[in-house]
């Protein structure tokens, strides 16, 4: 008679290639991401670097009513407000559609070239992207102003022009990551079942009919999913697209909080005062995440918790 198999002790690991692989990401989620927030103590206090954290006078929320009371902190509030809302709404859906089109591609070789072409710019560097809009748009050699010169208009000051400042960085940013956004709604809709689509067919819907009816359907999920995290990245602008799209003329629409820390904080030397800032844009992007997670899971029953 074979022996009994032993039993496995309990509390004993036997995954040790996944926290192999796991350990790094957590070990630079741990320094870099959790260590660091035992700085926003400094939002409280009258930071000195002399004195250290532990040494600096404890003032409270006075840089925190400084920052709303200032007229020019309403401004970039405004202004980050603007450019998130504005890219949401103009930048959520079309990953989805992209998606939808390059699924619906019968040709593989089509398919593969449009997916090459929309992914790429993804990969050019914020600097690179930037330095080729100014190019690009450059009021005397720009090939957009002479086109636009050769049908009768211009030249514009794309970066001079304060009002096109928020489509400049909008549209910008969805030329550069649509495609790459793209991709997880493509594995979501490789997932929809082909016996949905067989017999959508067989009852006779079209095409059109097939993507309303069941593969927009199957990705509900995962569009709720991401319309959450979008929602919470409102008031997160990025520091360095905006800052290298500054200039003396747009500054009025270009200034946001992650520019205004910087230069408060490093250029000014005012930590406290860019630390309160910048914990103010953390808190409401946790809040909105809470709101719209509870929103989705009311109406949808579909949540991140």
């Amino acid at each position: 008679m074979s022996k009994p198999k032993k039993k496995k002790k309990l509390g004993k690991s036997y995954n040790w290639q996944f926290w192999a692989i796991i350990a790094l990401p957590m070990i630079y989620a741990f320094v870099f991401a959790y260590i660091p927030m035992g700085g926003i103590i400094v939002a409280f206090q009258k930071y000195s670097p002399r004195k250290g954290i532990l040494g600096s006078e404890w003032v409270g929320l006075k840089y925190f009513k400084q920052f709303f009371t200032t007229p020019s902190s309403r401004k970039i509030i405004f202004n980050t407000l603007y450019l998130g809302i504005y890219s949401l709404i103009a930048g959520f859906p079309i990953p989805i559609l992209l998606a939808i089109l390059l699924n619906e591609m019968r040709s593989k070789k089509y398919k593969k070239f449009i997916q090459m072409v929309t992914y790429a710019p993804y990969f050019i560097s914020t600097v690179v992207m930037v330095g080729m809009m100014m190019r690009m748009m450059d009021m005397r050699t720009g090939i957009i102003n002479r086109a636009l010169q050769s049908i009768g208009i211009g030249p514009i000051n794309f970066f001079g022009e304060v009002n096109l400042f928020p489509s400049l960085y909008v549209w910008s940013g969805i030329w550069q990551g649509a495609g790459y956004s793209s991709i997880i709604y493509i594995a979501a809709l490789a997932g929809v079942s082909p016996e949905l689509q067989e017999a959508a067919i067989v009852d006779g819907a079209n095409r059109f009919q097939r993507i309303i009816h069941v593969d927009l359907p199957a990705i509900v999920p995962t569009i709720i999913t991401m319309l959450i995290f979008n929602c919470a990245s409102i008031m997160n602008i990025g520091f360095d697209k905006v800052y290298l799209m500054q200039n003396d003329m747009n500054i009025d629409r270009a200034e946001v909080i992650s520019t205004f820390v910087y230069k408060v904080g490093l250029t000014r030397g005012d930590f406290s005062f860019s630390t309160a800032a910048g914990l103010f844009q953390s808190l409401v992007s946790f809040i909105l995440l809470v709101i719209v997670n509870k929103i989705c899971k009311t109406v949808t029953e579909t949540s991140l918790w």
